[in-house]
This record gives C-alpha cells, sequence and structure tokens, in this order.
C-alpha cells in the first residue's frame, strides 16, 4: 500500500511522509550526510594546509662507520677542536647528497663539545647555487643528577648560497642562535678523520 502511494503523485508521497514520521528520519539521515561530509572536507583541508612545504627526508641509512655513511655526500666543514687533549670540537658540517633534479637530502653534524655521532637529517631544494633545508632534531639529553632521560625536538631551517668549493648562509635552530656560517668544502666529515 506504501509503494502505491509513493509512485503515484510527488505532493502526496510527501504528504504521507510527513504523516508517517519517515520524514523525521529522513532529514536526519541527511543532516548526517552533510556533516559527514563537512568533517571529511575540513580533516582534508586542514591536512592539507599542515603539510610542510618540504619533503620528510628518505632515512639515510644508519651505518657503524660514519665514512661510508657520507662517502657519496659533498660534504662542508667549519669544525676545529678547541681543546685538543680532550677532543672538544666545535662547529657545523654539512653533508650533502643531490637526488633527481632540484631535490636534495642532508646530514647536519652540530658539534657543541663532543662530536655529534648522527646528523640531522634534512631536506629541501637547490635552485641554482639557492640552497633551502629543513627538518627536525630529535636531541635526546640526560638530565642531572636525577638522570631522568629528556626528548627535546627542535626545527632546524638552513638557507644558504652553495658552490662546489664553499657554502655561506645562515643555520637556524629552534631553541639556539641563529648562526652565520661559511662552510668549506672537505673530504670528510671530522669523525672520519680521527
Amino acid at each position: 500500500m506504501i509503494n502505491r502511494h509513493f509512485t503515484n503523485n510527488p505532493g502526496h508521497c510527501y504528504k504521507r511522509l510527513i504523516s508517517t514520521g519517515i520524514t523525521a528520519f529522513w532529514i536526519q539521515c541527511q543532516i548526517m550526510r552533510v556533516l559527514i561530509l563537512v568533517v571529511l572536507v575540513s580533516q582534508f583541508c586542514s591536512a592539507q594546509a599542515d603539510k610542510p612545504k618540504f619533503n620528510i627526508p628518505a632515512p639515510i641509512p644508519e651505518h657503524e662507520d660514519k665514512f661510508v655513511r657520507t662517502a657519496q655526500m659533498r660534504i662542508y666543514s667549519d669544525a676545529y677542536f678547541i681543546e685538543e687533549e680532550a677532543g672538544d670540537v666545535l662547529g657545523y658540517e654539512l653533508a650533502i647528497r643531490q637526488n633527481n633534479g632540484s631535490a636534495v637530502d642532508a646530514l647536519l653534524y652540530f658539534y657543541q663539545g663532543a662530536p655529534n655521532n648522527r646528523g640531522i637529517q634534512l631536506s629541501g631544494r637547490i635552485s641554482g647555487k639557492k640552497l633551502s633545508l629543513a627538518g627536525n632534531w630529535v636531541e635526546h639529553l640526560i638530565q642531572y643528577p636525577s638522570r631522568k632521560k629528556i626528548i627535546e625536538t627542535h626545527f632546524v631551517r638552513i638557507d644558504g648560497m652553495l658552490t662546489s668549493t664553499r657554502f655561506r648562509g645562515r643555520i637556524d635552530i629552534q631553541g639556539y642562535d641563529t648562526e652565520i656560517v661559511r662552510l668549506r668544502r672537505v673530504d670528510c666529515i671530522w669523525l672520519c678523520k680521527q
């Protein structure tokens, strides 16, 4: 009987839906569909807005021998001993690998006294001589005297001019002072010299 009413006259069908309470259910379904669509669109838009301008760097393989890890990369350095007997090293080293086109992966070695065994993975672009890199540095610290492990994340950004023999630019590490650096091309990272 209901099917006969639905197929005859659209106005009659609407009156019939109102009288049976189906309209309220149908309206609720339509509202839910619209709300779900709004949520999906807003999630997609916010995900697009949160995307970094740089690609997430492809992991540069870990290796026991740091020289092997950076052997196929161009290395620029200003690292130096401040006290040779103690082994304290200061400065920066930047190991760069250019991928297809303008994409670049890099390792930044940040020396603050003790040699840094692991580089900070960065990615970015090179356009002509202009190099832009960015990434996150996850620093593992131990708080004394409690020996509590602390993990801090710092955003790192590098911008400057790169030639075959030098890198001149600025290094911004969140939580540290911005450094204007002049790095010269070297054969290998500091740890390989030892």
